[in-house]
């Protein structure tokens, strides 16, 4: 997937940029999981997980996010062995988060307005196979209660055109990717791939939940 990546054409790297930039407002979740003490865990897949992780690194109360493998076997939580497709993998992101300064409400929020889109299945941007389906891994009944209340409230208010069709299944396991992959928007910020793909989602971060943004 890295070469293929590298190979991105710009026209469909453009189309991608400015994608979205007309959104409807978005709602804020009717239902949020109540305040708690402590960090805690958010589990997610939007696609490529440079991009999922190189937002959620910019929002407020955010301590840690990581990219790796969620939704298959520990054996197989390599990244030549989740490319193949058939690993049962998703390339996903675990957030650590402070529940005092963002929600996980407020999380959800982000991840269907700018970090991917949730109407593709399996599929995001350029990238497709089953590793790139959009899916909340919920780690307790309060998340699975609050993830399957918003897609109900983004459906009944017409977000998308299409239906959304992000899984909600229980985290079973994360296993942080290879180190090459962390941070790597941060690190690789003129990479091609990263400039027309995944720079656009940070900007609308920044542009639509500038509150939600770490200063």
């Amino acid at each position: 997937m890295l070469n293929r990546k590298l190979m991105v054409s710009f026209l469909a790297g453009a189309a991608l940029m400015f994608a979205g930039k007309d959104k409807p407002a978005f709602p804020d979740p009717a239902i949020d999981v109540p305040a708690a003490s402590g960090d805690q865990i958010a589990v997610l897949s939007g696609g490529c997980f440079w991009g999922v992780e190189g937002v959620y690194e910019k929002v407020k109360g955010v301590k840690s996010a990581t990219a790796g493998y969620s939704g298959g076997e520990k054996s197989t939580a390599h990244y030549e062995m989740v490319s193949e497709g058939n690993t049962g993998h998703a390339e996903s992101v675990q957030i650590k988060y402070d529940p005092s300064q963002i929600s996980y409400g407020q999380l959800l929020k982000i991840f269907f307005s700018v970090a991917h889109d949730p109407t593709t299945k399996n599929r995001q941007g350029p990238d497709s196979g089953t590793q790139y389906r959009s899916v909340i891994f919920y780690t307790n009944e309060d998340q699975k209660k609050v993830a399957e209340a918003y897609v109900k409230q983004l459906d009944a208010a017409g977000i998308y055109s299409h239906p959304i069709v992000t899984e909600i299944v229980p985290l079973k396991a994360f296993y942080a990717a290879e180190d090459y992959h962390q941070h790597y928007m941060q690190n690789n910020p003129f990479q091609p791939y990263i400039v027309y793909n995944d720079a656009p989602k940070v900007s609308n971060l920044k542009k639509y939940y500038p509150e939600l943004c770490k200063r």
